[in-house]
């Protein structure tokens, strides 16, 4: 029962949770279940499954929210751009495996929040770098790095704002997501440490043989 609850139940939770928080206008932007869903998927789940339950559904939203801008809203929202994300969700599982689910909790909540910081700046920073909207405010200096961390682009809210909360998010979902991990996980070390403190039964060899009957 234990390995179910934590191999099926609670990815698919994880992942319905992080899709709900994508959804336009249900949060605020950038408020997104998504950082901490990378980095536990990374530290708590393994081989391949650590690697297609965070990047298979950022993969299956996007879809989804591509059409919806396009067909929908009108927006052409099918653009090359969207790969620094996977880059930096990529990033995020690769750094969830260097933290590892045997640190403490303070600890993962701590990397989820790095993680997060580490993916505002690389998105930013390319937004600055490549400047795929041609836009003049993202001067190629460091004044234009600055704005594109800070100020953002007229007509739309300061990008600061956007990192308050990508930050509490990543630290928000990352501390709730680590900490159901961790108890679940539980009664399999508390099972796993009461079989090796266990006695042993004497080998058979060992056992002492019957007294035979005197005549």
């Amino acid at each position: 029962m234990t390995r179910n609850w934590r191999d099926l139940l609670l990815p698919a939770v994880f992942v319905l949770l992080a899709a709900l928080t994508r959804w336009p206008g249900l949060l605020p932007p950038n408020f997104s279940a998504f950082y901490a869903l990378a980095f536990c998927a990374g530290a708590f789940f393994p081989g391949r499954v650590g690697w297609w339950v965070p990047m298979g559904t950022l993969l299956a939203t996007d879809l989804i929210l591509d059409c919806y801008y396009q067909f929908a809203l009108g927006i052409d929202a099918f653009q090359i751009y969207q790969l620094v994300n996977y880059v930096g969700f990529a990033g995020l599982v690769v750094l969830g495996r260097w933290f590892g689910s045997h640190r403490r909790w303070l600890s993962l909540l701590a990397g989820g929040v790095a993680g997060a910081c580490i993916f505002y700046l690389l998105t930013n920073t390319a937004a600055w770098l490549f400047n795929p909207f041609g836009n003049p405010e993202y001067t190629r200096d460091l004044a234009g790095w600055i704005a594109a961390l800070t100020k953002g682009t007229a007509g739309h809210p300061p990008t600061w704002e956007f990192f308050r909360n990508t930050l509490a998010s990543g630290g928000l979902f990352t501390g709730l997501f680590a900490a159901v991990l961790k108890w679940s996980s539980a009664p399999e070390s508390e099972t796993a440490e009461e079989a090796e403190s266990a006695p042993t039964a004497p080998d058979a060899e060992e056992a002492p043989e019957p007294e035979t009957a005197k005549a």
